[in-house]
């Protein structure tokens, strides 16, 4: 009894033993699973990225069966995607990634216009857009940015009307800087009207996570105005201050803050 005693105590030892080794090991191999390797570590801040943003998002507005205004024989929407076109040559040429978020007539809802935006880890939001004014004849471009982003509470609260409040969200500072760069060089390459920048919680640039505009380059309503925009030159010119505002700004954010030479057209 005494004998098979000790060999039942003998053998318990043996078992933890073995146990004891075994979550040993296991320790060890998941120590080494997750540890991170010299090679991978930095005892040193990351240098400044070499750009302020990867990608530029052009928004040709209307498109489909939403053609915008219609006066003076023009349709918004060719109009639009016209001068998006000539945007995206011209940044295409100066080293710039380029995305559509129409390439031809087709209809886009303006929550996938501002989700193409939001997709893009680092980018800039540009919609382009002509006015209309009803019976009265104003002219000019006028660039507009949200005073702020749209936040998921905001939409709860446009859904329930009891709950809206006053954003105390800080200024969009960042969307107001880009809107004034395109307004700057816009009005200079044109020689329109500048009716200036103005904040608005327009959807398609305030549901937009990344610096976002939306630009009006004139009034189809006025007829001086509407035989401007129907000379492809004159679209070409729009094209050059869109892009040249885009440039000017992305030089500001890397600290050069140079203001670009811009070449005024004979009057």
């Amino acid at each position: 009894m005494w004998g098979r005693r000790r060999r039942t105590g003998t053998g318990e030892r043996s078992g933890l033993a073995w146990i004891g080794l075994l979550l040993m090991a296991v320790s060890f191999v998941w120590l080494q699973a997750t540890a991170v390797p010299r090679s991978l570590t930095r005892l040193e801040p990351e240098p400044p990225p070499s750009r302020p943003f990867a990608i530029v998002v052009i928004d040709a507005g209307h498109g489909g069966q939403d053609s915008g205004t219609t006066k003076n024989g023009i349709v918004e929407k060719d109009l639009t995607l016209d001068v998006a076109r000539r945007v995206e040559r011209l940044l295409q040429e100066r080293g710039l990634v380029v995305a559509l978020t129409r390439a031809d007539d087709t209809y886009v809802s303006l929550q996938d216009r501002a989700t193409m935006a939001n997709n893009q880890p680092e980018s800039v939001f540009v919609s382009i857009h002509f006015d209309d004014a009803g019976r009265t004849a104003p002219n000019g471009v006028e660039t507009y940015y949200a005073a702020h982003p749209i936040s998921f509470p905001e939409r709860v609260a446009s859904w329930l009307p009891f709950l809206q409040h006053t954003s105390s969200d800080p200024p969009n500072l960042e969307s107001q800087s880009l809107a004034a760069a395109i307004q700057e060089s816009l009005t200079a390459r044109t020689q329109a009207a500048n009716r200036g920048t103005r904040p608005q919680q327009f959807y398609v640039i305030a549901n937009v996570r990344h610096p976002a505009v939306l630009v009006e380059g004139g009034f189809l309503t006025n007829k001086d105005e509407a035989v401007k925009l129907a000379n492809a030159d004159y679209r070409e010119q729009m094209a050059i201050g869109i892009a040249d505002g885009i440039l000017q700004y992305r030089d500001t954010l890397l600290g050069k803050e140079t203001p670009l030479a811009v070449d005024l057209p004979a009057r």
